[in-house]
Formats: C-alpha cells, structure tokens, sequence
C-alpha cells in the first residue's frame, strides 16, 4: 500500500497514523490500536476476530497490508503487518470503550476532510493550468495549420473535462464504445516511408531515439494475448497507436505531427478515415486529441484512449 503518515496527537499519546494513497482512509495496526485505546493487544486481537465472525465488516474492505521496516539488532528487516481501517478501528474503540475512540474519530474526519479539500485545490489548479498551456498551444497550431481557431477551442473545451478524471469513478463516465473490426496491418517500412516524405525544419526530425522504437510501438498495437488482439477494433488500435507514437516519443523530433500522420494513414488503410463522404475526424479535432494527449498524465491514459475512440465512433 502506498501511503503518507500523520501523527496523531492526545496529550501525551502519539501515533503514526497511515493515510492510503486515495486519501479517503486512516489506517491502524493492531499494536496501535491496543496503544490508542489503552488495552492489551490480545483484546484487541480477538475484537477484530469477533466482528468479522459476527459478519459486521467485511475483511477485504477493512484490512489491508502495509510494508513496514524494522530494526531488528542490527539489521534493518522489512516486515508486512495487517493494518484496519477507520470503520474497524472505531469498532474495536466501541467495544473496548474508551474514549480515545471519539476524539480519534473526530481527528481522523478533520484530516481526511483537509486532503479532500486540498486535493480538489491542487487538481483544479492544474486543470486551470493545463486550459491555458492547451489554449496557447491552440493558438499557434491553428494560425500554422490554417484552422478556424474556436473549432479547435470549441472541441478542447467540450472534452477537456476528461482531463480531470483521476481515479477510476471518474474513469467510467467516458466508456469505449464497441469498435469496428480491423482488416489492414500497417507496416514499419510503410510507415517509415510517410516520414521520409514529410518536410521537416531540423536535421533530427523522425530520426528514432533508439533503434526499434517505433517498430516496438506497432508490435504493441498488433500484439496478441492468449490468440486474441489485445486491441480488437481499428477504433482501438488507432487510438493506442497514436497515443504510444506521442507519449512515448520514439522520435528526436516531430513526434506529435508524425503521429497524427500515421494516425491517419492506419485509418485510410482501413477504410475508416472517410465514412460516407464525410472525415471521420477534423482536422481541429485531431490538433485538439493531439495535444490533449501530449499534455495529458500516464494515469489518464485510459480516458485519453476512450476519448480518441469516441471521435472515431460518430
């Protein structure tokens, strides 16, 4: 478990308390529970064991385990304990009453109520930050490419929300549509062709960092597990493919406008690029997923693909 500690203070008692890495929970051990509430650590033993016998608190929800280093002699040994979480600690405070319990949870509430606060701050903070880096970015790319600059404004603004998903709840409310069977594999020397013919401003523009890289990009898109695509549908795979072609920057130079190309050229391949006369994707829309890509964290990854496959799914 990966987690921040705090110190919890009662007049002369101190505990080190763990946060969990969401924020929304404090974890005990039972040698902390039976230093909180003053009582011999077997009573607390056998309050946990009673309360999950009773079926009170589910176990999985309750307990987890958490890495801890221990000075034993000389050696430093790294030990897994099981430590419970709020709804468990207070159990244990109720049975054994004391009234630590209620000055705990009070401490507790306060805290976890200050990361819930302080985080909401720190991510609108960041997704003020990113509007203004996308919106200048915008900008230039729409004078350069000749594009109607508030069409690309207009289709950040209506997805940039996405960016602001950082958990899984969030995750869900942007779902991957079900996709449309690929039938063209691209190949390297196909590609490698199309960045050869691209004009460039720098001697280093889709020069490979290291030999392989793109060629690994493609082997990951096609990549089969247990005989079935990881990516089934051209929708899914142009999305992965133009994703790892940005994020992964395989290239010296012009990894964004190399990538949007191949993202391109996959869907022409594939019969998916125009659909009944129409694009399938504008160009403002492709500069917008581009850079929302480029600036977007490894966490959102999965909101980023199902937001390149919800353009390709109109």
């Amino acid at each position: 478990m990966s987690n921040e500690v705090v110190i919890f203070k009662n007049g002369e008692l101190e505990l080190e308390v763990t946060v969990s890495e969401n924020r929304e929970n404090v974890w005990l051990s039972q040698d902390q529970m039976a230093t909180l509430f003053d009582v011999d650590r077997s009573r607390v033993t056998r309050h946990i064991k009673n309360i999950y016998d009773d079926n009170e608190l589910d176990e999985n929800s309750t307990c987890a385990e958490n890495a801890l280093v221990q000075t034993e002699g000389k050696r430093k040994v790294k030990r897994t304990i099981k430590i419970y979480n709020l709804d468990m600690i207070l159990a244990v405070g109720y049975r054994v009453k004391s009234p630590n319990g209620i000055i705990f949870r009070k401490w507790a509430t306060s805290i976890l109520k200050d990361y819930m606060i302080r985080g909401y701050a720190i991510n609108q903070k960041r997704l003020d930050a990113l509007h203004k880096t996308v919106e200048i970015q915008t900008r230039i790319l729409a004078s350069t490419l000749e594009l109607d600059e508030k069409e690309v404004l207009n289709v950040i603004e209506t997805y940039a929300n996405a960016l602001s998903l950082l958990d899984d709840y969030d995750h869900g409310l942007l779902s991957k549509p079900e996709g449309t069977d690929f039938i063209y594999r691209l190949s390297y020397q196909e590609c490698r062709e199309l960045i050869d013919k691209m004009k460039f401003d720098s001697d280093v523009f889709g020069i490979e960092k290291e030999e392989g890289k793109l060629n690994g990009i493609l082997a990951a898109v096609y990549q089969n597990v247990f005989g079935q695509e990881l990516y089934p549908s051209i929708e899914e795979k142009a999305a992965n493919l133009l994703y790892f072609l940005i994020k992964d920057h395989p290239f010296a130079d012009g990894c964004k406008r190399i990538g949007a190309t191949i993202f391109l050229e996959f869907l022409n391949k594939n019969n998916h690029l125009i659909i009944e006369g129409t694009p399938i994707i504008s160009n403002s829309a492709l500069v917008a997923i581009t850079l929302m890509i480029a600036e977007s964290r490894p966490e959102e990854k999965e909101t980023m693909i199902s937001l390149v496959m919800n353009f390709l799914s109109k």
